[in-house]
């Protein structure tokens, strides 16, 4: 390890070991360049771990980051990672609020439109996602390429004399989501579940003239050019070891506990390591961190900055708990995202609520159960005792909401925002089915947008690291240098972005980190 008075040299500094940082690593050590990657914490990963959260219940939940969809096949090929994935039986579960969950809207293996006097809807609902799948499938295959411009990409789309991909196109990119959905499908459940896509993780209206929820959408829809979340087996952390493995075997070295806190235009990093005061120097650095983290670390002014608006709360269950309607199992219904308080009423009240600055009542949720596709998280007992894991991802709760409580006010408002809601729509309480650890203690633990911002360094608790951003350039940008025609520039030309600020970064994907180890590459 260098001191503070020597300094050694890399071609390539990474700054931030989660999954992109660690993408970009394993790339440019595949290239024979020689990499060393920093990471903070005493562990790799960031948002992408798994963790036994509760003594003595032996499971491996995915504490922050949960589900996969945009990880592109190649780079896992590229690379040698050995992730694998798992697709859920089913696409999502609804209850209808309005009979109290006594009723509710299957979708996947079967479709239950009736159920909710909605099976008129139904060829819209399919209609709606197959035009924008005329958009997806043609915008996949490029986010692993250099960026074209807008209207490069929309003649793309077209790919010649295409009417119902032009107008699935500026659906999309040209005006609030809110009129397609509103046009698509007429009862309020089955467009709430279209919309919450364009909602999740990000503090907007489905018809919010900046077009966010549109973007956000788009980057929910466009994995696989299909939009299927599947299950990654063994938790999250698997995703983390299989990267984190191809980087060392390629050559890259891996620093953990190396606290970063000056960067140099000119390529010199200081960091502390073991009590140590260390200094290196790389012909680039690359960035796995927040704009905001970036700014600090240069010395410069922060930039605007877009902050989180979720909760996350991670529960072991005995069993799955009993729900109202008897025209579904509860292995159906928890077998793709269960949607709790979602439907377009309700997501529209709640942002309304939010913006003002309140906690939405009842606040949107959706439920994931991790053990019903990947038993694997579970002991062999616990699995036979019929336990399972369950993570709800709650909506429209942006963190300047609780910047002036205290975390542990705002844990637990929110927990309890989160309980009250689910159990409107369940037969049972969830606290009666919680497992109980071996404090005996309920196995339940939120994660809240301070915690993110706190433990994983994610400036105001984004999961995005900022505003998501289209996957194409604008038609008047200069796309003059390959970290520009990558997205990953910076106003320094030594030091570009590899984490989920880049452009077409977001999500557990590692395409920012690929893209920003083909910009250092094409510079070579």
């Amino acid at each position: 390890m260098a001191s503070a008075s020597s300094t050694r040299d890399f071609d390539a500094i990474v700054v931030g070991g989660g999954h992109n940082g660690l993408v970009a690593a394993a790339y440019l050590a595949r290239a024979g360049l020689r990499v060393r990657l920093l990471e903070r914490l005493d562990h790799v990963g960031g948002a992408a771990v798994s963790a036994q959260v509760f003594d003595g219940v032996d499971t491996q939940l995915s504490q922050y980051a949960y589900l996969v969809s945009l990880l592109p096949p190649r780079v896992v090929d590229d690379l040698g990672a050995p992730v694998r994935l798992a697709r859920r039986r089913y696409a999502s579960y609804t209850p209808d609020p309005a009979t109290a969950g006594r009723r509710g809207l299957l979708v996947g293996a079967q479709n239950t439109f009736a159920a909710i006097g909605a099976a008129d809807d139904e060829p819209g609902f399919i209609a709606f996602y197959r035009r924008c799948r005329l958009v997806t499938e043609r915008l996949w295959p490029t986010l692993l390429e250099p960026l074209r411009t807008r209207t490069q990409m929309h003649r793309h789309v077209l790919d010649g004399n295409r009417p119902e991909a032009d107008a699935a196109w500026r659906a999309i990119t040209e005006e609030p989501i809110g009129h397609a959905i509103a046009a698509a499908v007429g009862n309020d459940l089955v467009r709430g579940v279209i919309a919450t896509d364009a909602l999740i993780g990000t503090f907007a209206g489905v018809n919010d003239p900046s077009l966010r929820q549109n973007i956000c959408l788009l980057y929910h829809l466009l994995g696989g050019g299909t939009g299927h979340w599947d299950v990654p087996v063994g938790g999250m952390g698997s995703v983390t070891a299989a990267l984190a493995a191809a980087a060392t075997s390629h050559g890259a070295e891996i620093v953990t506990g190396a606290d970063v806190y000056a960067v140099d235009p000119e390529g010199e990093v200081w960091y502390r390591c073991g009590g140590e005061e260390c200094r290196i120097r790389g012909r680039v650095i690359l960035a796995g961190v927040t704009p905001v983290v970036l700014a600090d670390l240069l010395g410069q002014p922060r930039p605007p900055l877009a902050e989180g608006c979720q909760v996350k709360v991670n529960m072991v269950v005995r069993r799955l708990p009993r729900l109202r309607d008897d025209g579904v199992t509860a292995e159906q219904a928890f077998g793709g995202t269960f949607h709790v308080n979602e439907t377009w009423t309700q997501l529209d009240a709640a942002y309304s609520r939010a913006a003002s600055g309140g906690l939405p009542e009842p606040l949107p949720c959706e439920v994931y159960c991790h053990s019903l596709t990947d038993p694997s998280v579970l002991s062999a007992a616990l699995r036979d005792s019929g336990a399972a894991t369950l993570t709800v991802f709650g909506l429209h709760t942006p963190h300047t909401l609780r910047a002036d409580r205290s975390p542990g006010v705002a844990r637990d408002q929110l927990t309890e925002a989160v309980l009250t809601s689910l159990n409107s729509v369940l037969a049972e309480p969830i606290q009666d089915v919680l497992m109980i650890d071996a404090h005996g203690r309920p196995c339940i633990e939120t994660k809240t947008t301070l915690d993110l911002e706190r433990t994983l360094a994610m400036s105001g608790g984004n999961i995005f690291h900022g505003a998501l951003s289209w996957p194409f350039a604008d038609d008047d940008e200069s796309l003059d240098t390959p970290a520009r025609q990558w997205g990953v520039a910076t106003d320094y030309e030594r030091i570009i972005v590899c984490g989920s600020a880049a452009r077409r970064g977001g999500a557990v994907s590692g395409i920012g980190g690929h893209n920003a180890a083909m910009a250092v590459l094409a510079s070579n």
